[in-house]
């Protein structure tokens, strides 16, 4: 599915959000340490690039990887 790059950014970041939010009211991270969990991964890198398809997975399928 084509869709255009300020698309792809808005999902991708809504997505990032909700794994965020996932990892401090269900997992018990600070807010900090959830940041850091989701930017630093292999993961966000693979979810940055567009063709993996990531960015419509759901958040806790692409936490799975983590």
């Amino acid at each position: 599915m084509n869709v255009t790059e300020s698309e792809f950014n808005y999902l991708k970041e809504q997505l990032t959000t909700r794994m965020i939010q996932i990892l401090v009211e269900e997992q018990g991270y600070e807010l900090e340490a959830a940041f850091d969990k989701i930017y630093t991964s292999p993961i966000y890198e693979k979810l940055s690039d567009a063709r993996t398809g990531l960015f419509f997975q759901s958040p806790r399928y692409v936490l799975s990887f983590l």
